[in-house]
């Protein structure tokens, strides 16, 4: 399931919509599922929230790369900074973090807006390959369509 904006204009693409598109997606995937989401950068070291279960994991069909353009965190609108990012291709380990149900819908307002304060990223569900099993986790995955991925970066750059 991917919540698929109309346009990649960011100042068009409607947060608040796609949050809600997210959440009903996470609701109809059974009676008081928990929440797992996936983490491949800073919500590895700093997820700003207490998960209360994490578990090694691989995803594949998308690979951590420093491709993405951050105006928020790195940067500025003038001078962007560089940040990593969840793209198509490869493989990528991370953590799967647990959120029990009745937690979510308190959390999923806080991580919208630690993740997609620009609405840049395409939340998706993903396998994620444990010890424990799959599940199927929410990640934030940059297309190379969108205006925030660098594209090919010379050295210098």
């Amino acid at each position: 399931m991917t919540v698929r904006p109309t346009t990649w204009d960011p100042a068009q693409r409607n947060g608040a919509q796609m949050m809600a598109d997210t959440l009903a997606q996470w609701r109809s995937l059974g009676p008081r599922p928990d929440l797992w989401v996936f983490a491949y950068a800073s919500l590895v070291w700093r997820p700003e929230f207490a998960a209360a279960e994490q578990r090694l994991a691989r995803v594949h069909g998308h690979h951590r790369c420093l491709e993405m353009w951050s105006r928020v965190n790195r940067g500025t609108f003038e001078c962007p900074g560089l940040v990593f990012a969840l793209m198509p291709g490869g493989s990528c380990t991370g953590l799967a973090l647990r959120v029990p149900h009745d937690e979510v819908e308190a959390l999923m307002p806080l991580l919208w807006a630690r993740e997609m304060p620009n609405p840049v990223y395409d939340p998706k569900w993903l396998t994620c390959q444990t010890d424990q099993g799959p599940v199927h986790a929410l990640a934030f995955t940059l297309s190379r369509r969108s205006p925030s991925h660098t594209g090919t970066l010379s050295e210098e750059r």
